[in-house]
């Protein structure tokens, strides 16, 4: 095989890759131990070698150029993949370790993967994982995530779905909403009460409510003066202050429903679900951190 890098051409690409991920030549050099000079050496020498401009210099900041975004991407998973061989040949797979970037919708995060961190941590201490919250749809090449977990599979094809579960729904509602506006007992009667809505983030259009009719799960249209668009849990605080009838997953008002500070409506029209979908590319080298978390997840929630 004909060499192609010399160690100093491989320094550069770190340097660089490390210039990328902390938007600064200075943070990078305080990061590596070198000095601010030495990264923009090695980042001249890779302009040079490819003959593209990597980065847009300005007194204040840098920023990278489309060139330079695209050979940040390969640079940095090469870079991950040999990081991730050593590992295995010199037997340190079995500890995963580094950053673990991971993207949450809001009911999932809160109530299902954060409580289970310092457990995943207690398995595997030498993990660090930065946790982005949001029930907005992210770009794994952009915003440079490991994983995600989102309610649906996307049509990317580059990227691994494998489902968590499927979470049951409950529309629910505060005594007090109940005793001043009455129960309802069917899905029509839905229209005469308040309720709750969610705008997804996405698409910016109102979530139907599902409920189950004749063996059938349907969607039903809504209506209510309250609407949450970019936190999904804002409709359950509205709700435990009484501000109407909301549908949410059953693992989000548990609590309130065994203390009562909650009460379950519409059951004969209940068991409809959701499903929460991990998110994750597909990789030749899956690194060891990655596979780590993907199987801790699959353990903890999987049907």
């Amino acid at each position: 095989m004909k060499r192609q890098f010399d160690d100093l051409q491989l320094g550069s690409i770190e340097l660089f890759c490390l210039a990328a991920e902390l938007s600064s030549f200075t943070s990078a050099a305080v990061a590596a131990g070198v000095t601010p000079a030495a990264v923009s050496r090695s980042v001249s020498r890779l302009e040079e070698r490819l003959n593209v401009r990597l980065f847009v210099r300005t007194t204040r900041q840098i920023r990278l150029t489309d060139e330079g975004r695209a050979y940040f991407e390969q640079s940095r998973i090469a870079l991950a993949q040999l990081v991730e061989a050593e590992r295995q040949i010199s037997g340190q797979h079995a500890a995963p370790a580094g950053r673990l970037r991971i993207s949450l919708p809001t009911p999932y995060a809160h109530y299902r993967v954060l409580p289970v961190l310092p457990a995943f941590r207690e398995r595997y201490p030498e993990v660090e994982i930065d946790v982005h919250i949001s029930n907005r749809n992210v770009d794994f090449a952009d915003d440079r995530y490991d994983l995600s977990v989102r309610g649906r599979a996307p049509d990317d094809s580059g990227l691994i779905a494998r489902k968590l579960e499927d979470a049951e729904l409950v529309v629910v509602a505060t005594p007090a909403y109940l005793k001043r506006h009455g129960t309802p007992a069917s899905p029509e009667d839905l229209l005469a009460h308040e309720c709750i809505q969610f705008d997804v983030p996405s698409s910016g259009r109102r979530l139907p409510w599902l409920l189950r009719q004749d063996g059938e799960q349907v969607e039903l249209m809504t209506t209510g003066a309250y609407a949450a668009s970019e936190d999904y849990l804002g409709g359950a605080t509205l709700a435990r202050a009484g501000a109407g009838l909301f549908q949410t997953y059953r693992f989000v008002v548990e609590d309130d429903l065994r203390s009562g500070a909650l009460v379950e409506i519409m059951q004969a029209f209940g068991g409809s679900s959701r499903p929460f979908m991990l998110l994750y590319p597909h990789a030749r080298h899956m690194s060891s951190r990655v596979r780590a978390f993907v199987d801790f997840l699959v353990e903890k929630f999987a049907d």
